[in-house]
């Protein structure tokens, strides 16, 4: 007995695909995939230069978890669930600040080595904002 096709169901979630040259960063292109769901978002961060082969294997870099503090509000929590010594500061940092600003727990995973960019420490703050501030503006974008 032949049975009729079951009918497609439409993906629930929508990955965001971002990327955009980071300031003071010499051909280097920052990559977020953002995906918003009901109660966190899961963020991964990842870079790339002209020189980058398409065959290249890189690093999966550290996966952190972090939810705002309903006692201090400013100080949210974080705990690390895959590390990578070359990225667990700087993930760690972006979770954090995207915790805190997005009110609502966060998955940031993180290849982004900043040293290994060779990087000033302005220059890492000027690009750490604009990512938090892509992903923040499609938070809010998406709540209205």
């Amino acid at each position: 007995m032949a049975t009729a096709a079951e009918p497609t169901i439409p993906p629930r979630l929508h990955p965001q695909e971002i990327s955009f040259p980071l300031p003071k960063a010499l051909h280097t292109t920052a990559h977020i995939h953002l995906t918003l769901l009901d109660t966190c978002a899961m963020v991964f961060l990842a870079t790339s230069t002209p020189g980058d082969s398409a065959g290249t294997v890189k690093p999966m870099g550290s996966l952190i978890y972090a939810m705002p503090d309903l006692k201090s509000p400013t100080t949210p929590l974080s705990t690390t669930i895959y590390s990578a010594p070359s990225s667990v500061e700087y993930t760690t940092r972006v979770a954090k600040i995207l915790a805190r600003r997005l009110r609502t727990p966060v998955y940031v995973g993180s290849s982004i080595d900043p040293t290994s960019l060779g990087l000033q420490v302005e220059e890492e703050m000027e690009g750490l904002r604009q990512i938090v501030e892509a992903v923040v503006k499609r938070w809010e974008a998406a709540r209205q």
